[in-house]
Protein backbone atom coordinates (compact mmCIF):
# COMPACT_ATOMS: atom_id res chain seq x y z
CA UNK A 1 0.00 0.00 0.00
CA UNK A 2 1.12 3.48 -0.97
CA UNK A 3 2.12 6.02 1.92
CA UNK A 4 -0.29 9.17 1.03
CA UNK A 5 1.86 12.17 0.77
CA UNK A 6 -1.16 14.70 0.36
CA UNK A 7 -4.87 14.40 -0.65
CA UNK A 8 -5.02 15.77 -4.34
CA UNK A 9 -8.53 15.59 -4.22
CA UNK A 10 -11.64 14.26 -2.24
CA UNK A 11 -15.07 13.10 -3.80
CA UNK A 12 -17.91 12.73 -1.74
CA UNK A 13 -20.56 11.58 -2.45
CA UNK A 14 -23.90 10.23 -0.59
CA UNK A 15 -26.37 7.60 -1.72
CA UNK A 16 -29.50 6.40 -0.42
CA UNK A 17 -30.80 3.11 -2.40
CA UNK A 18 -28.89 0.83 -4.27
CA UNK A 19 -28.80 -0.13 -8.29
CA UNK A 20 -32.31 -1.06 -8.23
CA UNK A 21 -33.95 1.78 -7.07
CA UNK A 22 -31.41 4.38 -5.28
CA UNK A 23 -29.99 7.92 -6.21
CA UNK A 24 -26.62 9.46 -5.56
CA UNK A 25 -25.45 12.81 -5.62
CA UNK A 26 -21.88 14.49 -5.25
CA UNK A 27 -21.27 17.20 -1.92
CA UNK A 28 -20.89 20.22 -4.53
CA UNK A 29 -24.02 19.03 -6.39
CA UNK A 30 -22.65 18.52 -9.55
CA UNK A 31 -23.63 15.04 -9.43
CA UNK A 32 -26.76 13.84 -9.05
CA UNK A 33 -28.10 10.84 -10.71
CA UNK A 34 -30.39 8.37 -10.47
CA UNK A 35 -29.43 4.54 -10.15
CA UNK A 36 -31.37 1.55 -11.75
CA UNK A 37 -30.37 -2.00 -12.73
CA UNK A 38 -28.91 -2.65 -15.91
CA UNK A 39 -31.64 -3.41 -18.40
CA UNK A 40 -34.32 -1.51 -16.48
CA UNK A 41 -36.94 0.57 -17.45
CA UNK A 42 -36.11 2.80 -14.72
CA UNK A 43 -34.81 6.64 -16.28
CA UNK A 44 -31.00 6.19 -14.40
CA UNK A 45 -27.48 5.19 -14.31
CA UNK A 46 -26.23 2.11 -12.80
CA UNK A 47 -21.86 1.59 -10.77
CA UNK A 48 -20.63 -0.39 -14.02
CA UNK A 49 -21.69 2.91 -16.60
CA UNK A 50 -19.98 5.26 -13.79
CA UNK A 51 -17.18 3.09 -13.43
CA UNK A 52 -16.66 2.84 -17.34
CA UNK A 53 -16.89 6.51 -17.54
CA UNK A 54 -14.47 7.05 -14.74
CA UNK A 55 -11.45 4.51 -15.71
CA UNK A 56 -11.75 5.74 -19.04
CA UNK A 57 -11.31 9.23 -18.49
CA UNK A 58 -8.80 8.38 -15.95
CA UNK A 59 -6.75 6.34 -18.47
CA UNK A 60 -7.06 8.76 -21.57
CA UNK A 61 -5.56 11.55 -18.92
CA UNK A 62 -2.51 9.00 -17.72
CA UNK A 63 -1.80 8.41 -21.52
CA UNK A 64 -1.56 12.48 -21.99
CA UNK A 65 0.77 12.11 -19.14
CA UNK A 66 3.21 9.46 -20.13
CA UNK A 67 3.03 11.13 -23.36
CA UNK A 68 4.13 14.58 -21.93
CA UNK A 69 7.14 12.99 -19.65
CA UNK A 70 8.00 11.11 -22.70
CA UNK A 71 8.23 14.75 -25.33
CA UNK A 72 5.68 12.96 -27.40
CA UNK A 73 3.76 15.18 -29.20
CA UNK A 74 -0.04 13.75 -28.82
CA UNK A 75 -2.55 14.75 -31.23
CA UNK A 76 -5.93 15.48 -30.52
CA UNK A 77 -8.20 12.37 -30.83
CA UNK A 78 -7.32 9.80 -28.00
CA UNK A 79 -10.39 7.46 -27.86
CA UNK A 80 -11.59 5.09 -25.03
CA UNK A 81 -14.40 2.99 -25.01
CA UNK A 82 -14.74 0.91 -22.11
CA UNK A 83 -16.78 -2.00 -21.21
CA UNK A 84 -17.59 -3.21 -17.57
CA UNK A 85 -19.07 -6.24 -17.44
CA UNK A 86 -21.19 -7.57 -14.04
CA UNK A 87 -20.73 -11.30 -14.73
CA UNK A 88 -21.41 -14.12 -12.22
CA UNK A 89 -19.69 -17.02 -11.49
CA UNK A 90 -19.28 -20.09 -8.69
CA UNK A 91 -18.16 -17.27 -6.05
CA UNK A 92 -21.18 -14.64 -6.74
CA UNK A 93 -20.77 -11.29 -8.61
CA UNK A 94 -17.60 -9.88 -10.21
CA UNK A 95 -16.48 -7.64 -12.56
CA UNK A 96 -14.32 -7.88 -16.15
CA UNK A 97 -13.48 -4.80 -17.77
CA UNK A 98 -12.13 -4.48 -21.32
CA UNK A 99 -10.56 -1.22 -22.24
CA UNK A 100 -10.53 -0.31 -26.62
CA UNK A 101 -8.06 2.08 -26.81
CA UNK A 102 -7.51 4.50 -30.11
CA UNK A 103 -4.30 6.33 -30.48
CA UNK A 104 -4.44 8.08 -33.92
CA UNK A 105 -1.73 10.52 -35.45
CA UNK A 106 1.39 8.18 -33.19
CA UNK A 107 2.51 5.17 -35.07
CA UNK A 108 1.67 2.19 -33.57
CA UNK A 109 4.77 1.08 -31.37
CA UNK A 110 4.45 4.05 -29.47
CA UNK A 111 0.73 4.07 -29.09
CA UNK A 112 1.27 0.90 -27.23
CA UNK A 113 4.49 2.18 -24.85
CA UNK A 114 1.58 4.96 -24.45
CA UNK A 115 -1.17 2.13 -23.71
CA UNK A 116 1.63 0.34 -21.98
CA UNK A 117 2.73 3.05 -19.09
CA UNK A 118 -0.55 4.76 -18.83
CA UNK A 119 -2.02 1.44 -17.10
CA UNK A 120 0.70 1.18 -14.98
CA UNK A 121 0.37 4.68 -13.64
CA UNK A 122 -3.49 5.10 -14.28
CA UNK A 123 -5.25 5.49 -10.55
CA UNK A 124 -8.24 2.80 -11.75
CA UNK A 125 -5.59 0.19 -13.48
CA UNK A 126 -3.93 0.65 -10.20
CA UNK A 127 -6.33 0.15 -8.06
CA UNK A 128 -8.07 -3.32 -9.77
CA UNK A 129 -4.63 -4.65 -10.44
CA UNK A 130 -4.96 -8.56 -9.60
CA UNK A 131 -8.46 -7.63 -8.55
CA UNK A 132 -10.17 -8.36 -11.76
CA UNK A 133 -9.82 -9.69 -15.57
CA UNK A 134 -8.89 -6.41 -17.35
CA UNK A 135 -8.06 -6.44 -21.28
CA UNK A 136 -6.55 -3.63 -22.86
CA UNK A 137 -6.83 -3.51 -26.97
CA UNK A 138 -5.03 -0.83 -28.65
CA UNK A 139 -7.15 -0.15 -31.66
CA UNK A 140 -6.02 0.49 -34.94
CA UNK A 141 -6.02 3.74 -36.52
Amino acid sequence: MSRIARVVYTARTATAGGRENGASRSSDGLLDIWLSAPGSARIGTNPEQLLAAGWSASFASAIASVAHERKIALPAGVSIEAEVNLNYGENGHFLSVQLSIAVPGVERDVGQILVDQAHEICPYSKATRGNINVVIVLMST
